[in-house]
């Protein structure tokens, strides 16, 4: 095997994978890492071992293993160093309440990201970044064969999740059934699809794919990503307008889709003033995707960042959506993992996915 982990040699994912299968800790799995004390078998209920332990899903984190063009480095003191392809960045990370390891000069960075700048006090996104003139606005990043762009935007990340890489294995892995099994190309449908990775890498895995996302700016990246790739005749269709109403409006046409992904914002604005909030708003869109899968389903995919809640309120929001339906629900995080002996690990967004087996 001569993949890389963390942009690191193999002989360090072994050193990495040892030293956590020494304590039980580690699955590894072709689209990412599962870290067993997060959780054994996700659908299955654990035992308790005493009065005080319930029986609940068994969350399970997930994290890439497979990234050549991006690296957590190290973390400490609220902040996390990254590596975007051959560019450093610090952000915040108010997870990483334990001291850096690496020395100062590791954290010179291409690119910072300030809070509090620009925005009200209260909105955890606010701020801004404080770059290099040596930076370029754009530049390329590669991942699992796809090209596409990195570029530091407003809102603190850089345009991209690489976090969400497992994800995107997992749902190639899905297509790739539905094919075997069916014949045919997947339909899949992408809400909140943002830059479009998940769309492209999911039509790369052989899926038609719908990318819906409220926001023409969002889609103008998406094209910058599908050129980019190379993928200007990929079957992949491109609508600026409100999740919600687009459901609604698929659901009234009778359109169904064999795979959905949605990764919904805490708080958002359609193209037509429509408001979005997913303590409210979210079982409604979840029972609407119900209604769009087909008589052939695959999976449903939610991905939810930026909420003050475990992943148990995703595992449930989806499990009770999906009630008689059959299949299983499995939920868990999604994770960073440093590169570096003895790793720590940040959790970056809760997730549930359903099956229909």
């Amino acid at each position: 095997m001569s993949q890389k982990i963390f942009s690191t040699s193999v002989p360090l994912l072994q050193e990495i994978a040892n030293f956590i299968k020494f304590w039980g800790l580690l699955i590894l799995l072709d689209h990412g890492l599962i870290f067993r004390r997060a959780g054994g078998k996700v659908a299955a209920m654990t035992k308790p071992e005493t009065n005080d332990v319930i029986s609940q899903p068994q969350p399970r984190l997930l994290a890439a293993a497979d990234w050549a063009d991006y690296e957590l480095l190290d973390s400490g003191n609220g902040l996390k160093l990254e590596r975007f392809g051959r560019y450093r960045f610090v952000r915040p990370e108010p997870q990483a309440m334990w001291a850096p390891r690496l020395g100062a000069d590791a954290w010179n960075a291409d690119g910072r990201f300030v809070p509090g700048q620009g925005r009200a006090g209260d909105d955890e996104e606010g701020g801004g970044w404080t770059l290099s003139p040596d930076l370029p606005k754009a530049w390329q990043i590669g991942y699992d064969r796809l090209q596409f762009l990195a570029r530091p935007t407003p809102f603190r990340h850089l345009g991209f999740f690489p976090e969400q890489a497992p994800h995107w294995r997992w749902c190639a892995a899905q297509i790739a059934g539905f094919d075997a099994r069916h014949g045919r190309r997947p339909r899949v449908l992408n809400l909140f699809a943002y830059s479009g990775i998940a769309s492209l890498h999911a039509a790369q895995a052989g899926a038609e794919v719908t990318q819906v996302d409220a926001s023409k700016k969002a889609i103008a990246q998406a094209f910058e990503n599908r050129d980019t790739a190379g993928m200007q005749d990929a079957p992949i269709r491109f609508i600026t307008e409100d999740a919600t109403r687009f459901v609604e409006r698929e659901i009234r046409r009778g359109r169904s889709y064999d795979g959905i992904i949605l990764d919904p914002p805490k708080y958002g604005r359609g193209p037509k003033g429509e408001r979005w909030w997913i303590e409210t708003n979210l079982v409604q869109l979840l029972e609407g995707c119900r209604r769009i899968l087909s008589d052939t389903p695959r999976f449903l995919l939610l991905t939810i960042y930026a909420i003050r809640a475990s992943s148990q309120a995703a595992h449930y929001a989806l499990s009770d959506v999906m009630k008689g339906a059959g299949g299983t629900v499995s939920s868990g995080e999604l994770v960073s993992v440093e590169s570096q002996p003895d790793p720590r690990v940040i959790a970056q967004a809760n997730y549930a996915r359903w099956v229909p087996e």
